[in-house]
């Protein structure tokens, strides 16, 4: 890995979060979840002042007192690095913003770095207890985004965060933008989901390692994520959920909105669902995302599954209708339930349909070769 180092100053700054952390979560809670990225816009004396007031001074001088060497070496003994603001390799998508992070804490191969800008990027967040059909959309859209060429950026957290990042490890880059320092995973369930980011994308964090997660360091990782992405898209999320503080923020920057349709009676919709009735970019599949930053058709992806035998489009179409399971697809085709369900298991296998915990198929986005027969010509 090429080695990578920030300046005094800017490590300084996110020692200094670490000590503030308690403070700041005080001041923050209760408060909207903008908060923590408007506290973050101060200087460190205003910021040390208005969270810790009768502690300022001794916090301040006790940053300052900290050796530059020894905060590369706290970097050096966690197995991370740091990128600041002073740095070239510093995200582009971070540099105009109020309240950017002053340095960037990683781990991960620093070099990635230099690629990553909002036009090449897009953060897919939403609901952390996600239903079946949320998670299946959040790990398709980011497989083919990262098979597009595309970042994809999120948060780690259970459900919609996880899913994507699984999706996108399948087929290209992923970062994870963590509310604790980047050296240890957040949920810890996802420990080994961090490792493969860390190994084969990016873990990153605007805190120090050995820093531990508060309610407000959520919103304000948030911000990180939209300024990285290019576009948000929200899979999931209730009417409050966390997820919709991402959209607000990427909004406040001008960056592009997107929404997958859920259905309307659904609590996990509601996010989503407002957000296209406010214009936000309704996102079916991951080619609308490219056409909506892009430009319609620049650039095309391609979703074609292996070849599949006659009798098993007329398995698809069935499920495509409603039919969710083996008895009801055989009772509407005419077939035995043996045959339906050896069809569904071999379909399942070949990625063209997926099963829930309650038995239910439903069709992915995986479409047959075009060069497969049709239900017409069997």
């Amino acid at each position: 890995m090429r080695q990578i180092h920030a300046c005094a100053e800017c490590l300084r700054r996110a020692h200094l979060l670490r000590l503030l952390a308690p403070y700041i979560e005080k001041l923050a809670t209760g408060a909207p979840g903008l908060r923590a990225p408007e506290l973050l816009r101060l200087s460190n004396r205003d910021l040390a002042a208005v969270a810790a007031p009768k502690v300022a001074e001794q916090v301040l001088e006790r940053v300052a007192a900290v050796p530059g060497d020894r905060l590369e070496d706290e970097l050096d003994a966690a197995g991370c690095w740091a990128c600041c603001r002073h740095d070239a390799r510093y995200p582009v998508g971070l540099r105009d913003i109020a309240d950017a992070p002053w340095a960037l804490i990683g781990k991960g191969d620093p070099a990635l770095l230099e690629d990553l800008e909002p036009a090449g990027a897009v953060a897919v967040v939403g609901a952390r207890r996600a239903s079946s059909y949320g998670r299946e959309v959040a790990h398709e859209l980011a497989r083919d985004l990262a098979a597009a060429g595309l970042v994809v950026v999120s948060g780690l957290a259970f459900g919609i965060d996880a899913c994507a990042h699984r999706g996108a490890l399948e087929a290209g880059l992923t970062v994870a933008v963590l509310g604790c320092g980047a050296d240890a995973p957040y949920p810890a369930a996802h420990r080994s989901l961090w490792r493969q980011i860390s190994e084969r994308g990016l873990v990153v964090s605007e805190l120090p390692p050995g820093t531990t997660a508060r309610r407000w360091t959520f919103p304000a990782r948030n911000r990180i994520m939209a300024g990285l992405a290019g576009m948000t898209v929200v899979v999931e999320a209730g009417e409050r959920s966390g997820s919709l503080i991402t959209t607000d923020l990427a909004a406040d920057l001008g960056r592009d909105l997107g929404a997958v349709p859920g259905p309307v009676h659904s609590r996990c919709s509601v996010g989503p669902n407002n957000l296209l009735a406010g214009g936000a970019c309704v996102v079916r599949d991951a080619q609308d995302v490219l056409d909506a930053m892009l430009g319609p058709g620049v650039r095309r992806i391609e979703r074609a599954g292996p070849q599949i035998e006659p009798a098993q489009l007329g398995i698809l179409d069935a499920v495509e209708r409603g039919a969710e399971t083996s008895d009801a697809i055989a009772a509407e085709l005419d077939i035995s339930g043996a045959e339906a369900a050896a069809s569904l298991a071999a379909l399942e296998a070949l990625g063209y349909v997926s099963c829930s915990m309650l038995g239910a198929y439903s069709r992915t986005l995986l479409q047959p070769p075009k060069s497969a027969p049709t239900v017409a010509d069997i």
